[in-house]
């Protein structure tokens, strides 16, 4: 394998990969109003050379090169996060900016520079010959994911029976090559009240109170959770709280809250569940402990529930696909880190759920992820496209 002439091919297609993703940025894609990333993807697709481009009923893009019996795919979400308080934004997030290093806009590194590098790493397999009898490439760019981690592979999967032997996440990695992450779950605590007029407070059972003190447990709860070596503690953070209440001369007769749970490897959703049920105060006060579940309709109206458990996966080090990541890298910029990520991907379905070896490789950087003044760089999406390119042949020999 001709690394130089790869490398220097990745290098050629910057201003490509440059127009492509600012064509992305400058086109709303928030979590079911994905169409017009998914029409412009499959168009860029089909100019570069893909076999098979197509779209299925749940909206995600999937384009085939190569007729190998061995399938290796690269997956992007291509949906966004809003953009927040627009005051903290330097500039348009919708137009972006280009400097001779960076690239500017909501979604760059989260991730939409992770899909350009995918079509422009299959490119320059078919550009070289580097597509042979042995494997089919597939990029994907996936739907929903900032709304539920995977549920895009499950649909994948499941409905379209598509089974790749091993997935490139390509979330932005910091330049590094990541084999794991916490998986998660989204919590309900709900306790039960009876309301009074609020004049009279006693003649009531405020939920209110019930659940202030569930929190103090639940807050402490956190710091005796597992931890673990390699992907680190789990976690737990309370993000919301609701309420019901005649009105406000009234005591609450209803409180609730959800909470974020990051699971680290050895914990599931039983367990997660089991040790919040297990609270003093959550058995003291009946509260019901529950796991949400998610039914938004897709952009094509497609309903696919599921439940909001995302869990953890690792790869091993010593796995032929991490083997064969590590290989492409050394052989165009020299020794990698290898590390894990902090958030969440949709290799919670694929390898999580499914069993399907994943290692991830991608354009940015997780602090930018979520935040204003979002950007990505350029020389991040060259040797992206370069290692892509490079490695399946590299796990097929």
């Amino acid at each position: 394998m001709d690394f130089t002439k790869i490398k220097a091919a990745a290098e050629q297609y910057e201003q490509d990969m440059t127009k492509f993703l600012r064509d992305l940025v400058r086109i709303p894609g928030e979590s079911c109003e994905e169409k017009g990333h998914i029409d412009r993807i499959a168009e860029e697709m089909r100019k570069v050379g893909f076999d098979k481009v197509e779209i299925d009923p749940m909206g995600n893009v999937l384009g085939y090169m190569g007729t190998g019996s061995t399938l290796i795919a690269y997956d992007a979400h291509i949906d966004n996060v809003g953009i927040g308080n627009r005051s903290n934004w330097e500039f348009d997030p919708y137009e972006g900016y280009e400097t001779e290093t960076e690239i500017g806009g909501r979604g760059t590194s989260d991730q939409l520079g992770g899909l350009v590098s995918s079509v422009y790493g299959a490119k320059i397999m078919k550009d070289f010959g580097l597509l042979s009898d042995k494997y089919t490439v597939l990029v994907t760019g996936t739907v929903q994911e900032e709304d539920c981690d995977g549920l895009c592979w499950q649909y994948i999967i499941n409905e379209d029976k598509v089974k790749p032997e091993f997935v490139v996440i390509t979330e932005p990695t910091d330049g590094h090559i990541y084999r794991g992450q916490r998986g998660r779950m989204e919590i309900r605590v709900e306790v039960q009240g009876v309301s009074c007029h609020g004049s009279a407070p006693e003649r009531g059972d405020n939920a209110i109170y019930k659940m202030g003190d569930i929190l103090q447990e639940v807050r402490a709860l956190n710091d005796k959770l597992l931890d673990n070596a390699f992907l680190g503690k789990g976690t737990l953070a309370v993000s919301e709280i609701f309420f019901t209440s005649p009105s406000r001369c009234a005591v609450a007769d209803m409180c609730a809250i959800s909470i974020d749970r990051r699971l680290t490897d050895g914990e599931t959703y039983e367990s997660a569940l089991q040790e919040i049920r297990n609270l003093p105060t959550v058995q003291k006060y009946q509260a019901e402990v529950s796991m949400y579940k998610y039914d938004r309709p897709s952009y094509t109206g497609l309903v696919y529930p599921t439940d909001c458990y995302f869990p953890t996966w690792v790869i091993p080090s010593d796995h032929p696909a991490t083997k064969a990541m590590v290989e492409s890298y050394q052989g165009m910029y020299g020794e990698p880190v290898v590390d894990k990520w902090t958030f969440s991907t949709n290799g919670v379905s694929i390898m999580g759920r499914f069993g399907i070896p994943c290692i991830g490789f991608g354009p940015g950087k997780e602090a930018q992820a979520h935040a204003p003044n979002e950007r990505t760089w350029k020389e991040d999406l060259v040797k992206c496209a370069a290692v892509y390119a490079a490695m399946p042949t590299l796990y097929c020999k």
